[in-house]
């Protein structure tokens, strides 16, 4: 047959077929009967009161500390629930309770012999932390888990914690009337310190004002300079367009006088054409007749020189081969008469040179003084001691004659008074 079971309950099932048992934790099973055997034990969470009367501190104080734990067996986890059925199955609920709270009973008086009375009554948390953590170890091996544990209360027969409490009042008394006498101090300090932000905040304030008022000033005095540099590069502006002005006038003026010009110039080149036309009518036209007229008789009179210079011509080309041919008649008698000089040189050698010399100088002297003659007036000079007039001149010419030899000589290599005195020898 079929049997049921809600979560918080498991069933058993053992006997014929099931080894080992089957532990079912919530829900239904098929039982066979006669040959097998259905148990049930509950999963309800128990709530264990858990109270240590009297126990001794690590001090020795004696206190008594009750706390509360929430436990259960654990359906969940297989191996939890066969230990708990091994260890509780035919136990009723409040037996499996009192099992709980022995063992957790014991924990918690351990804990408290190893702790004073001042860390279980100011950190409990602790104290609930460390009974928790030893207690679970425990009742895991029995198939039960602690869900929860909290120190309910702590007090003594002896009015330790009394006054333990008296003391940390008088503590906290103390603390406190101190806590407002550095309240008080620190209200004054930061009194004093608001009043010093507070003046130092009105001087920055002063600072700044003083300060933006000499921007304003500075950026004033620039934006004057400014606007005075702008007002006066417009005044400037204004006079470089009025003297533009004044200028584009009077190149206008200029252009209206160039164009007054042009048109008397060209009034003019008119007047003139017409004055020219009317010279051609009147002057002209006769004058180019008798242009062409006289040029006719320019061109007759041209033809009748050219005719009487080409007989002229021919006439001087006749009379120039004449005494071309007279002039070479005469170079060869001079030539012949050379050649015989030649000859008589060879034969006379000096005397001749002689001759020829003395024929000669008069042709020098005459050449050397030419100048004399030509000149229109000469003055004469005397220093006191040389002669004046005609034989001055003369002595000139004869000196210059004198220096005759030595000047043949450098040219020619040849002593003329060596070979006239041999020739006269």
């Amino acid at each position: 047959m079929f049997y049921t079971c809600g979560p918080n309950e498991a069933m058993v099932v053992s006997g014929f077929g099931r080894s080992p048992p089957l532990m079912i934790a919530g829900g239904r099973v098929f039982v066979l009967p006669c040959i097998q055997q259905i148990q049930r034990i509950t999963l309800n969470t128990l709530t264990l009161n858990v109270k240590s009367d009297k126990v001794y501190t690590r001090h020795g104080v004696p206190i008594s500390v009750t706390g509360i734990a929430q436990v259960k067996i654990q359906g969940q986890n297989k191996e939890m629930l066969a230990t708990a059925c091994q260890m509780f199955m035919g136990k009723s609920q409040a037996e499996v309770a009192q099992i709980a709270l022995e063992t957790l009973e014991g924990h918690q008086r351990a804990i408290i012999a190893h702790l004073t009375v001042e860390e279980i009554y100011q950190d409990r948390k602790k104290f609930s932390e460390q009974v928790f953590k030893v207690a679970s170890s425990d009742l895991v091996n029995m198939g039960i888990g602690v869900v929860s544990y909290t120190l309910k209360d702590v007090h003594d027969d002896q009015d330790y914690l009394h006054s333990l409490g008296k003391a940390r009042t008088a503590q906290v008394q103390k603390d406190a009337r101190i806590g407002e006498a550095q309240y008080k101090r620190d209200a004054v300090m930061r009194e004093a310190n608001a009043m010093q932000e507070k003046v130092s905040a009105q001087y920055k304030n002063e600072i700044e004002m003083a300060k933006s008022q000499r921007d304003f000033e500075l950026k004033k005095a620039a934006y004057d300079v400014e606007v005075n540099t702008r007002k006066a590069e417009s005044e400037m502006a204004y006079q470089l367009q009025v003297a533009k002005t004044k200028q584009r006038i009077e190149e206008e003026k200029m252009q209206i006088q160039v164009v007054e010009r042009t048109q008397q110039i060209t009034l003019q080149e008119q007047e003139i054409t017409r004055k020219e036309k009317e010279l051609e009518a009147r002057i002209k036209k006769p004058a180019d007749a008798e242009k062409y007229r006289l040029e006719r008789l320019a061109e007759a009179s041209r033809l009748q020189l050219i005719m009487e210079a080409e007989a002229e011509a021919a006439s001087i080309k006749m009379r120039g081969e004449a005494e071309a041919f007279a002039m070479e008649a005469k170079g060869r008698a001079e030539a012949e008469q050379m050649v015989k000089k030649a000859e008589a040189f060879k034969t006379y050698k000096d005397g001749a040179m002689v001759d020829m010399l003395l024929e000669t100088l008069p042709l020098i002297a005459e050449e050397i003084s030419k100048p004399l003659t030509a000149a229109q007036k000469v003055t004469m000079v005397s220093s006191g001691g040389s002669e004046v007039g005609a034989a001055k001149l003369a002595g000139e010419v004869l000196d210059i004659m004198t220096r005759l030899p030595d000047t043949v000589e450098k040219l020619t290599g040849i002593n003329i008074s060596q070979a006239a005195g041999k020739g006269v020898h």
